[in-house]
């Protein structure tokens, strides 16, 4: 069994020690505002957030990363990260992406793997495992440990869309609230649609990512003064 394999299981787990559990993107406020209101509902727009911001976007940015980092291009990684950071549409989703890659950097740091310091980025981002200051993009931190740990491209890609998914749905089981089979269904009617994301965003140049899903942001601009909320964004 290829070693990758086991590797990136590891890197897609909800155990893995970022918080990500903490946020839901916006999703919290689409309930509470009656925009989603049953398992219909929550397919609809996780499965948009993942097809035109997530796939489109993100990952298109996580390819770049893969490659720079195989390629010890230290300069693109900056700007790449430096783009993406400031592509998070509102203070919450910005402190999201930064306080993620800093808790990855952090639990990187602490494996035998990455115990050999890598070189700081350019300024204004240290790359992970160098430098006093760890805020990077949680992408980032994320393409340092696939490409340390030799994770297929394309792989790599779905298995990080797939840790964003369950996380979604899992916000979705609390927000809505709803079942645990309902959240299997989620998982296996979006989880489909993974392969073909992934392939697309392997190869997409980058001037292709594209990221306009207005309600997405309107979500996560509105939840940032909600009265009542359970997650961070």
């Amino acid at each position: 069994m290829n070693v990758a394999l086991i590797r990136l299981l590891h890197l897609a787990s909800p155990t893995l020690p970022v918080g990500a559990y903490t946020y839901s993107q916006g999703l919290e406020w689409a309930v509470d505002s009656g925009a989603i209101r049953n398992e219909a509902g929550t397919v609809q727009w996780i499965g948009d957030c993942l097809s035109y911001s997530l796939a489109s976007f993100e990952a298109v940015y996580l390819a770049h990363m893969l490659a720079a980092w195989r390629k010890g291009d230290m300069a693109q990684l900056a700007i790449l990260d430096t783009e993406f950071v400031a592509s998070r549409e509102t203070a919450e989703l910005r402190a999201e992406t930064l306080q993620m890659g800093h808790s990855l950097v952090k639990l990187l740091q602490g494996l035998p793997d990455f115990a050999e310091s890598i070189f700081p980025l350019p300024n204004p981002s240290p790359a992970c495992g160098g430098g006093a200051n760890t805020s990077v993009s949680f992408p980032l931190a994320w393409s340092c440990a696939a490409a340390r740990w030799d994770i297929e491209t394309e792989s790599a890609i779905a298995g990080y869309l797939w840790a964003w998914l369950e996380n979604q749905v899992m916000a979705a089981l609390k927000a809505v609230p709803l079942g645990q089979t309902a959240g299997q269904r989620l998982l296996l009617s979006l989880g489909e649609r993974l392969p073909a994301l992934a392939k697309q965003a392997a190869t997409a140049p980058l001037e292709t990512a594209r990221n306009f899903l207005p309600a997405f942001a309107i979500a996560s601009s509105l939840h940032e003064t909600q009265y009542t909320r359970i997650f961070r964004s």
